[in-house]
């Protein structure tokens, strides 16, 4: 827990001074008037407000990315294997599969290939670009599943890093904070206006955090809806590269696993918490960055 707060306060930090630094560069070097105050109906300069929120929006989003594979590492504590060094049969193994699908998928830059120790059945594709990406893997999904399914997982994870998702995520992120910001703000700086001026500050302040709240929820949901479309996107891309028989023979071990999981009873396990793979239920499935695994296979089926 401590090691993630840390983390999380130098991310926040570092958005923050960025934001601070780009703002005074700009009231320095432009004639931008950047206060928040305006002469118009609403009594609100929108243009420095939609400049505030493009920095934190944007800012905060290419921040995460650039950090994204060391702040992997980090958390996750993967052991990155270099080719070059020695390694025992099963991880050479593993850098063989991810370097081989990597060159089918048309990548000059071979992706960092790591394994953590977890009990979880998964595997992430993560890195600001393809030149800097990294595929990692799960001891747990190297115990749970055989040669074949573990080729069409690789597969689909660097099927990943070849799309783009990353940085396409990380911009449709970057778009959605910075109508959240906005919106927020606006609605909030209006709202204030309606009691009385002692009192503007706080409604202002409370109404920044409920409405930023609310929005980020909502926005959540179309980052959500993207991340499940490039999911299917990509299990196309890892049947292409491992074919199709191998990508779905992955889902179905994963699914296998998933349903012995919830027979055992072990919904609370880490191991299925953390099994994003798999996808949710019900109105959860609004929030879900992953389709349902069996909606997934039946898409490769019908190719």
């Amino acid at each position: 827990m401590g090691k993630r707060l840390l983390l999380f306060l130098l991310t926040n930090i570092l958005v923050m001074t960025t934001v601070v630094i780009i703002w005074g560069l700009i009231s320095t070097f432009t004639d931008i008037d950047l206060s928040m105050r305006n002469d118009s109906a609403l009594g609100i300069n929108l243009p420095a407000v939609m400049i505030l929120s493009l920095i934190i929006g944007f800012g905060g989003a290419f921040i995460s990315l650039a950090m994204s594979r060391w702040v992997a590492k980090m958390m996750m504590k993967v052991k990155v294997l270099n080719p070059d060094e020695s390694l025992n049969h099963e991880e050479r193994a593993i850098v063989e599969k991810v370097h081989r699908l990597s060159r089918a998928a048309g990548l000059v830059h071979m992706p960092e290939v790591g394994i953590y120790q977890s009990g979880e059945v998964n595997a992430f594709a993560t890195g600001p670009s393809k030149k800097r990406s990294l595929v990692a893997v799960s001891s747990g999904l190297l115990q749970s599943m055989d040669d074949a399914a573990v080729e069409g997982v690789i597969a689909h994870e660097v099927a990943h890093v070849a799309n783009g998702d990353m940085v396409t995520m990380t911009l449709l992120q970057g778009v959605v904070n910075t109508f959240v910001v906005f919106l927020s703000r606006v609605i909030a700086m209006i709202a204030s206006r309606f009691v009385r001026p002692e009192l503007q500050f706080v409604v202002q302040f409370a109404a920044i955090i409920i409405l930023q709240i609310l929005f980020s929820i909502l926005g959540s949901m179309v980052v959500s809806a993207y991340s499940r479309h490039r999911e299917f996107h990509a299990d196309r891309g890892g049947a292409d590269l491992a074919g199709n028989d191998k990508m779905i023979h992955a889902l179905r071990s994963l699914q296998q696993y998933s349903n012995r999981a919830v027979v055992n009873d072990r919904t609370n396990d880490a191991a299925v918490q953390t099994m994003k793979i798999s996808g949710k239920a019900g109105m959860m499935k609004l929030l879900s960055t992953h389709p349902d695994l069996s909606d997934r296979i039946a898409r490769l089926e019908q190719r």
